[in-house]
Formats: C-alpha cells, sequence, structure tokens
C-alpha cells in the first residue's frame, strides 16, 4: 500500500517532534494509534461481511439444489402409489386379481423346538464336593479378618 521505510518513519518522527512539540507528542501518538486501530477494525468488519454475504448466497444455491431434489423425489413417491393404489384397485376382494393373478403373501416359520428340561452344560460341568475336598479346592470363602487371624503366628512364641 505505502512503501514507507524505516528512514522515512525516522524523518516523519523527528518533522513531528519539531511542529507538534515533546510536551504534545505522546498525546498525539496516542490519538494516531487509536485511529489507526479503529480503521483496521473497520476493514476487518467490512471483509467479514464481504465474506458473509458470500457464503449465503453459495448457501442460497445450495438450498435451490436442494428443494429441486425434493420435488423430484415427492413427484417420484407419487407416481409410485399411485401406481400401487391401482394395482390394489384392481384385486378382487377374494385377493386375487381380476386377470388370475394372486400375490405372493408371506407366512411366519414355525417356532423351533426347546427342550423344557434344565441347562444340561450346567450339570455335566458341576464338580463333585468329595472331588473338591480330596484336592484341597476352597468351598467357602474367608473374610479378611478370619484370614489374617488363620495366617497369625501364635503369640508369646519368641518374643521374650
Amino acid at each position: 500500500m505505502f512503501d514507507l521505510e524505516i528512514s522515512k518513519l525516522a524523518l516523519i518522527g523527528a518533522v513531528a517532534l519539531v511542529v507538534i512539540g515533546p510536551e504534545k507528542m505522546p498525546r498525539v501518538a496516542r490519538t494516531i494509534g487509536t485511529l489507526i486501530g479503529k480503521a483496521q477494525r473497520y476493514v476487518s468488519d467490512v471483509k467479514a461481511e464481504v465474506n458473509r454475504s458470500m457464503d449465503m448466497e453459495d448457501l442460497k444455491k445450495m438450498k435451490e439444489t436442494m428443494d429441486s431434489a425434493m420435488t423430484d423425489v415427492q413427484k417420484s413417491v407419487l407416481t409410485a402409489t399411485t401406481k400401487l393404489n391401482q394395482g390394489v384397485a384392481s384385486l378382487d376382494m377374494d385377493g386375487q386379481a381380476e386377470d388370475g393373478y394372486q400375490p405372493y403373501q408371506w407366512t411366519p416359520p414355525p417356532p423351533s423346538y426347546q427342550h423344557p428340561g434344565k441347562n444340561w452344560r450346567l450339570k455335566r460341568s458341576a464338580t463333585p464336593q468329595w472331588f473338591k475336598s480330596r484336592q484341597g479346592v476352597r468351598t467357602r470363602a474367608l473374610s479378611g479378618a478370619a484370614r489374617v487371624a488363620r495366617f497369625r503366628p501364635p503369640s508369646g512364641m519368641g518374643n521374650n
């Protein structure tokens, strides 16, 4: 935009210091800074508004294509339902068409057989109590306090 180099900025600053004076220079610099900031915000707002309007145009085009696709689908569904209604109207009261055509009627399959007994897998996998006791399998759970008491060394031995 502007071709400002450091030497040109230094020259402008020196002339401003001479013309404005050292007392008013900070206030003028602050005012110039706020004006430049406002200008930058205004430019960014304008850019955002232009981008939003372009996006709105794209969305409007997309909406028009979706509306046309929706009307096409509605037309095809409407034609299919009218054909189906004409086919149903041509059937007699007993379900046969006038030309002898009989539509297929689905019948559900019969239920499969289930044995009424107990679960035989559970019964086969059960281990007899005598086998558990012979192998040393624990059949009863111990509480934490009972386990500590069971494995605690007897008191009075070796502590004298």
